[in-house]
């Protein structure tokens, strides 16, 4: 058991050294979007591309795609960066759901496996799961975190800021390309899963901003439940119910991204599904489609800031419909 963990480690930290070198991952810069795009569709493991300068300001979300074992990076709504990943192998499966980046530490060591390096580390959660430097093979070996390219993890380290989102779906060696469908579970302190609380039938939505006064806010929209749920720090401070419309929108990931002048604009993220999206505006008449209480709607608004992500879902939220927990977030105290 001992050899096995030393020569984990070791194979870690050459194929590190290999990355390093260029030897193993290549990576390209683009100057366009256009030529991104391009780059981006002939990517082979280990490879990746990268144009921050297209959007080069506004809040930052992560897309990890286990189906294609890629991950995408988007700011202001607008495609920067592509990267192959690896993920969890089997029985280490990473999982789905939305998250914060917990914590940041570039020089990164396991707590888990002999000290093995994880470098240029993002937190995902605080069991374990992180972005960060490692192998990348063409296929899932990981156990749990995704693996980047190293120079793809150390640009997107320089990138990203604490609290930024990340969302992980879809299904190593599957075809899926979109959340799949199971119980949303909000994940509070230190990993535990927070106790879920219906709606009770006279209760038309629950309102607490108390239990998490500030912190990054993912609000979570289901068709199936017609149900909305507002987390600030990972933690559940809001319950709705909701009438979403049927017509062309599903699954969405949405980014608050106030224009200059400070007039609201929701931009849309290119999901896999719906790439054409990249950086285009939504019109807010789609959102004003989303009927809710009016309490509920003032005080949603009340707590929306740059950076806010929407996640518009055919997953459930309610206990009732089984299903393989989703993570949406998790606590992002620090410690």
């Amino acid at each position: 058991m001992r050899i096995n963990s030393i020569a984990f480690a070791t194979g870690a930290a050459l194929l590190l050294l290999l990355d390093t070198g260029g030897a193993v991952a290549q990576g390209a810069r683009a100057s366009s979007a256009v030529e991104l795009a391009r780059q981006a569709d002939q990517l082979k493991p280990g490879q990746w591309v990268w144009a921050p300068q297209i959007a080069p300001k506004g809040p930052i979300t992560v897309y990890v795609d286990l189906s294609r074992q890629v991950a995408t990076v988007y700011r202001n709504g607008v495609r920067i960066g592509v990267s192959t990943v690896s993920s969890g192998k089997p029985g280490h499966e990473t999982p789905t759901g939305v998250f914060t980046i917990l914590q940041k530490d570039a020089k990164h060591h396991s707590n888990k496996y002999n000290n093995a390096p994880m470098p240029y580390q993002q937190r995902l959660t605080w069991d374990g799961v992180a972005l960060h430097a490692g192998g990348l093979p063409g296929y899932p070996e990981s156990h749990g975190c995704v693996h980047l390219p190293y120079e793809f993890a150390r640009l997107l380290f320089g990138e990203t800021p604490m609290g930024a989102t990340v969302v992980v779906a879809g299904r190593a060696g599957g075809a899926m390309l979109a959340p799949a469908a199971g119980v949303i579970a909000a994940q509070g302190e230190a990993g535990a899963t927070s106790p879920h609380v219906p709606l009770a039938e006279t209760e038309p939505f629950r309102w607490t901003p108390e239990l998490s006064p500030q912190g990054p806010v993912t609000v979570v929209v289901s068709r199936s439940d017609q149900r909305i749920l507002v987390l600030r720090n990972g933690v559940e401070i809001g319950r709705s119910r909701v009438e979403v419309p049927t017509d062309d929108f599903e699954t969405h990931v949405l980014t608050y991204a106030p224009q200059a002048d400070g007039r609201p604009r929701w931009v849309l993220v290119g999901v896999p599904g719906h790439a054409g999206d990249d950086g285009r505006p939504l019109d807010t008449s789609v959102l004003n489609q989303l009927r809710m209480p009016l309490g509920f709607r003032t005080a949603l608004a009340e707590v929306i800031a740059p950076g806010a992500t929407v996640l518009v879902t055919q997953a459930p939220v309610r206990p009732d419909n089984h299903g393989k927990g989703m993570t949406v977030m998790a606590s992002s105290e620090s410690r």
